[in-house]
């Protein structure tokens, strides 16, 4: 009998490792069953007491095995886990801690343990959890709290657990230090006199940059921008410094930010307040009639007093549609020609390298509890331009100034993805332009075919050429920023909420020494410094656009419920379905197929092509704006659903109005 059962085992070992191994993604489901999905596509059902072994989005393994003409996968070993540390809500079974990852799918409690204080988690209570041990790897899921997050009725918690789940901190650095200006380097000009201006959002408090503008005798301008200079009171590899490398940027939320700096510094000592006197890292660059630069940048170190601390309101309403505005003669003088040398830069940038059209920033409204009661789509208007003209001068000068060293941190794009180009080169021929490869590979190039799709408004084609582009990256060495159609640029003039901008401060103040000495800066200025900080901007971004989704799903309940159309535009087509971004408040719902028509077997969603075809017939495109109503504001998944309005829809109800 013995001998009957190891034969029986020895032939159901041959079988299972003759049969036919599987490779790839767990996708769970609302029900208890998933599937295992490969790398092209194909999807294999897993078995309910298989599913108990793994968790959605598990890299796996498995055995295809056949049960009739059903067939099922047998899960054999775990690849990888994307459930490694992760944001969780708590829960107790039989007085047992327990942990609910905060996903749709990943609905199974899993068992749990902590160091914290026993009592201190209460059911409902958000945190970050660590998955010590795997259902299919070890035998059984075990996790470790980490850090509590906050209870489940704090107003706070969309803001804090974005954070948290993107292991960001959510408090400015701490600190007890006074500071104190260290010894100078150079000697700082006094431009006290001079009436320098800042122009902010009115809730700013961190300022950090103020202008200037005066005429040229032989026509142009002279630009003066003065940038608050945190690197006089902070040292290359203090504790402070630690920290702001170390978090790399501020990071902005709806209705809060958290500083890269000690708000005693990005807030009140190097804030570039009205009527203080400031240390600043300056530039004067001389501006051609045609608003191109005219000569390299003179940068030096300097003492200044804003004249006048101004907004981006006031200053577009004075000059857009004449209010009053009541400021020292000299610094509206220096307005009005910060207004022309903008205009002048922007159509020169226009000719000559790359401008995209303005889009509006979407900017929430919160009551003291913390909740939306209006998203504000604001325009970018005149005061918006003559700023961002005099950053991307100033920022093209340092680019220029810091080439010749061979070091900076730079701000680079290299165009269309190389590995890419020349399928990006067949969609766009295929479209009636004439272009090459060799063509787009280059600068001038690149720029030219760009200025020509922004000119004939390509919504379309621009909207499917993103997925052949590079991404923006931080480099320690020069190169082009193909996006901007620029041969260089290096930001300098953030220096209180990025951390590549302190440094390209510290390295400006090295060279403007007569014996510049750069070897700690090049320690810091590495390749891996670059790509830290390139990380840590995504990370921002990511808990920018989670707060975002959760403050979104929560405030268009109401358009739901009063079944609100929208116009949207289409930026992304996927198999399943197609999302728009909403014009009047900037949220990004979900279209699903079976919105769009439903009948599936007649409609095709195609990604490569960016298009949707009913029966065959182009209906929907990339770039395209259609109406569109919410169907569903989902607040435990933070997603919204939409639908379109059919034509027909539109005109039964204007009938019926």
């Amino acid at each position: 009998m013995q001998q009957n059962l190891e034969l029986l085992k020895q032939l159901k070992k041959e079988l299972h490792d003759s049969a036919p191994k599987i490779e790839g993604m767990i996708k769970a489901t609302d029900k208890s069953f998933g599937f295992l999905e490969t790398s092209k596509g194909k999807s294999y059902f897993v078995p309910p007491p298989q599913m108990k072994k793994v968790l959605h989005g598990d890299m796996v393994t498995g055995t295809l095995q056949k049960d009739g003409d059903k067939e099922y996968i047998e899960l054999d070993t775990l690849t990888e886990t994307t459930l490694n540390r992760f944001v969780a809500r708590v829960t107790y079974y039989k007085d047992k801690l327990q942990v609910t990852p905060d996903h749709h799918l990943l609905k199974k409690p899993l068992p749990a343990f902590t160091a914290m204080e026993k009592g201190s988690l209460k059911e409902g209570d958000w945190v970050v959890a660590v998955l010590k041990q795997h259902g299919l790897r070890d035998g059984r899921f075990r996790t470790e709290v980490t850090d509590f997050i906050c209870s489940s009725d704090d107003p706070s918690a969309p803001w804090l657990i974005s954070l948290a789940r993107h292991s960001l901190p959510s408090e400015a650095p701490e600190t007890d230090q006074d500071f104190q200006l260290q010894e100078e380097t150079t000697e700082r000009r006094d431009l006290s006199e001079l009436p320098l201006f800042t122009i902010d959002s009115a809730s700013t408090r961190d300022m950090d940059d103020a202008l200037y503008v005066s005429a040229r005798n032989e026509g142009g301008w002279t630009l003066t921008v003065a940038i608050a200079d945190p690197s006089a009171y902070i040292a290359l590899n203090s504790e402070t410094d630690q920290e702001a490398a170390q978090r790399g940027y501020t990071t902005y939320l709806p209705g809060r930010n958290i500083p890269m700096l000690p708000r005693q510094l990005s807030d009140e000592l190097c804030s570039l307040q009205e009527g203080q006197k400031r240390p600043a890292l300056c530039c004067q660059i001389d501006i051609n009639p045609d608003g191109a630069i005219a000569s390299d940048a003179t940068f030096f170190t300097a003492w200044i007093t804003s004249a006048a601390r101004l907004t981006y309101e006031e200053v577009s309403n004075w000059l857009e549609q004449g209010e009053p505005l009541q400021r020292p003669e000299p610094v509206l003088n220096a307005l009005s020609a910060l207004k022309d040398l903008a205009e002048q830069s922007l159509n020169w940038r226009q000719e000559n390298s790359i401008v995209y059209p303005d889009r509006p920033d979407y900017r929430f409204k919160l009551d003291s509890e913390g909740k939306v009661f209006a998203i504000i789509a604001d325009q970018r208007r005149i005061a918006h331009k003559m700023v961002e003209e005099a950053m991307v001068i100033a920022n093209i000068s340092a680019a220029s100034f810091l080439k010749p060293h061979g070091i900076g941190m730079f701000n680079t794009h290299a165009g269309f993805d190389a590995e890419k180009l020349e399928e990006a080169v067949t969609v766009i021929t295929e479209q009636g332009y004439e272009v090459s490869a060799e063509e787009l590979a280059t600068l001038s190039g690149y720029a030219k075919f760009r200025r020509q799709l922004i000119s004939e408004n390509n919504l379309w084609l621009e909207a499917r050429l993103r997925r052949y582009q590079s991404y923006v990256l931080t480099r320690n060495e020069p190169e082009s920023h193909y996006g901007m159609g620029l041969e260089g640029y290096a930001t300098w003039t953030s220096p209180i909420r990025k951390y590549s901008d302190l440094l390209n401060h510290r390295l400006i103040k090295q060279l403007l020494t007569e014996a510049p000495d750069l070897t700690a800066l090049q320690q810091a200025m590495t390749a891996e410094r670059g790509e830290q900080l390139d990380q840590q901007k995504l990370y921002n971004r990511l808990a920018e656009r989670d707060t975002n989704q959760w403050l979104y799903s929560e405030f268009l309940q109401g358009a739901v419920e009063e079944k609100t159309v929208f116009e949207g535009e289409i930026f992304d087509i996927s198999r399943g379905g197609m999302r728009v971004r909403l014009q009047e408040n900037g949220a990004a719902p979900f279209i699903p197929g079976s919105m769009i028509h439903k009948e599936r077997k007649e409609m095709t969603l195609d990604n490569n092509s960016g298009q949707v075809f009913i029966k065959g017939e182009v209906c929907y495109r990339l770039g395209d704006i259609i109406q569109v109503q919410l169907i569903k504001a989902d607040t435990q998944r933070r997603s919204l659903l939409a639908t379109p309005v059919k034509e027909s829809a539109q005109k039964d109800e204007a009938v019926s109005d």
